[in-house]
C-alpha cells in the first residue's frame, strides 16, 4: 500500500523545490510554472515567494548552523531555509514545521539528510530569537536586500531608502484597471460586492489613474474576478496605469507601444483612446502572443510585429508616429514586492548594459517620432542610472528633442520630480509600485 501523502510535507517539498529553482537562475514565475495545476498551488506559491522575499535574512542564520553549508545540496540547502521562514513568518506550529521538513526531504529523495534537516531545524527553533538578533545588525540581512541594492537605495534616495526597504517587503496589493468601454466603475463596484470582495477606487491618491484604478480586498486569483473573462477588468497596478493618460493619444493617432509585452499598457491605450493605429511590438514572439491573447479578452485591436525597436529598418514603413512608449526592459527593482526574486537574480553589473539598451531604445524610437510627437519613457526602476542619467544622455545628444515636463496633477501627490521625470518610489497614499516617467517632444522634421 502507498503512504498517505502529507499536505504539509509536500508543500514544504514543492516550495523548496521551487526555491531551488530561484537560487539556480530561474524566475519565480518559472520556477513556479510546474505547479500551476496542483491542488497545492497557492499555497506553494506563497511559501516558496515568501521565502525567496526573506531569503537572504534566513540563509545567513540557517547557513550559521551548517558546518559547511556549501557542501550541502541545492534542494536541502532550500528546504531548510524554506522551513525557516514557516518557523518565523507562519502561524504553523515550529515542531509540525520541523516535522514536515524532515518528511518533505524523504520527498524531495533527500531521506539520507532527514536526520541533519531535524538538528539543524530544531536549533533554528531554540536559537532563533538570538540568531536573527545577531543576524539583524546588519542593515541588508535584516532588510533581506542584496547589499549592492540597499547601498544603490541608501545613495540615490537617503530620505527614503528605509521605506522603500520596507515596503519591497509588503505584500503587494490586487490593483485592478477598469475598462470603461465594458463596464462604469460604480457597476463594477457593485458586482465586487456582490462576489463578497471590497472595492477602493484610487480617484484622488492615483492621480491620472485614479478613474480607473481599484484596488482589491481580499486578493483573489483572476478567475474569481466578477467579468475578468469578458474583458470588464485587468490586473494592473496603479503606477503603471499612469503611462495612457500621460501618452496623451488623441483618436486617429499613429502610435506605438515600442516593448509592449505582456500587453496591459497596450490595452489601456486603446481602452482610452478608441480609434487609433496603434503598433505593438516586443522582441519575444512568445510574449507578442501574450499580447494577441490580452486583447482577444478585451475585444480590441493593434497591429502586432515581433521586432526589435533599436532597429526600425526591420519593421517601420518610414510613416511617423505621433505617441511612442517606450517602457523600457530594467531592473525591475520598483516591483520587487510583486517580484521578490529580482533581489536574488539581479546583479549590480546588470545596470550599466541595461541603461545602455534603455538609450538604445530611445533615441531608435525618437528617429520614428513625427515632428510635434510625443515619446513617452518608462521603467519600473527606482535606480537613476536607469531614469534621469538616461534622458540626460539623449538629451545631450538629440538637438531634436525638448523636455515635456508631466502636469503634477497627473501624478500621485507623494511622486519625485527631477530634472527629467517623475519617480514613484512605491507605496504611498496610492500604494503603488516604484516607476519612472519622462517625456520628450520633436521639435521640427529630422525624418
Amino acid at each position: 500500500m502507498s503512504r498517505p501523502e502529507k499536505p504539509a510535507a509536500a508543500v514544504l517539498a514543492d516550495a523548496a523545490r521551487a526555491v531551488a529553482a530561484v537560487l539556480g537562475g530561474q524566475s519565480a514565475d518559472a520556477a513556479l510554472a510546474p505547479f500551476e495545476s496542483s491542488p497545492r498551488r497557492a499555497a506553494v506559491r506563497a511559501v516558496a515567494l515568501g521565502t525567496v522575499r526573506w531569503y537572504l535574512r534566513l540563509q545567513a542564520a540557517v547557513d550559521s548552523l551548517l558546518a559547511r553549508p556549501r557542501a550541502l545540496g541545492r534542494d536541502v540547502h532550500a528546504l531548510l531555509v524554506t522551513a525557516a521562514h514557516q518557523i518565523e513568518y507562519s502561524r504553523n506550529a515550529p515542531q509540525q514545521t520541523v516535522h514536515a521538513a524532515v518528511d518533505a526531504a524523504r520527498m524531495l529523495r533527500h531521506g539520507h539528510a532527514s536526520g541533519l534537516v531535524n538538528a539543524v531545524l530544531r536549533k533554528f527553533v531554540a536559537q532563533r530569537e538570538s540568531l536573527l538578533a545577531r543576524i539583524d545588525r546588519d542593515p541588508a540581512r535584516r532588510s533581506a536586500h542584496p547589499r549592492w541594492l540597499l547601498e544603490a537605495l541608501q545613495s540615490a534616495w537617503p530620505q527614503h531608502a528605509a521605506a522603500m526597504l520596507e515596503a519591497n517587503n509588503a505584500h503587494p496589493p490586487l490593483t485592478l484597471r477598469l475598462n470603461p468601454l465594458r463596464r462604469s466603475a460604480e457597476r463594477y463596484l457593485e458586482d465586487l460586492a456582490a462576489a463578497g470582495l471590497a472595492g477602493r477606487r484610487f480617484e484622488e491618491a492615483g492621480g491620472a489613474a485614479g478613474p480607473t484604478a481599484i484596488q482589491v480586498e481580499p486578493p483573489v486569483p483572476v478567475a474569481a474576478l466578477p467579468g475578468f473573462a469578458e474583458g470588464w477588468v485587468s490586473v494592473q497596478d496603479t503606477a503603471a496605469q499612469l503611462a495612457a493618460p500621460l501618452l496623451d493619444a488623441a483618436p486617429g493617432m499613429r502610435v506605438l507601444d515600442a516593448c509592449a509585452a505582456p500587453g496591459s499598457k497596450t490595452a489601456h491605450i486603446l481602452e482610452r483612446t478608441p480609434g487609433l493605429e496603434l503598433w505593438a511590438l516586443d522582441i519575444d514572439p512568445v510574449r507578442l502572443e501574450r499580447i494577441a491573447e490580452t486583447l482577444a479578452r478585451l475585444g480590441l485591436s493593434a497591429h502586432l510585429a515581433a521586432a526589435d525597436a533599436r532597429h526600425p529598418q526591420a519593421f517601420w514603413d518610414g510613416r511617423p508616429f505621433e505617441r511612442i512608449l517606450v517602457d523600457a526592459p530594467c531592473s525591475g527593482t520598483g516591483v520587487i514586492r510583486r517580484h521578490p526574486d529580482i533581489k536574488l537574480l539581479r546583479r549590480a553589473e546588470d545596470i550599466a548594459p541595461l541603461a545602455a539598451t534603455q538609450l538604445e531604445l530611445v533615441r531608435a524610437a525618437f528617429r520614428m517620432l513625427a515632428p510635434g510627437g510625443r515619446l513617452l519613457y518608462s521603467t519600473c526602476s527606482v535606480l537613476p542610472q536607469e531614469n534621469e542619467a538616461v534622458l540626460a544622455r539623449f538629451l545631450e545628444g538629440e538637438p531634436l528633442a525638448r523636455f515635456r515636463p508631466l502636469e503634477t496633477a497627473q501624478l500621485p501627490p507623494e511622486a519625485v520630480t527631477g530634472p527629467h521625470g517623475a519617480q514613484l518610489l512605491g507605496g504611498g497614499a496610492a500604494d503603488t509600485d516604484g516607476f519612472y516617467y519622462a517625456c520628450v517632444e520633436k521639435t521640427t522634421s529630422g525624418i
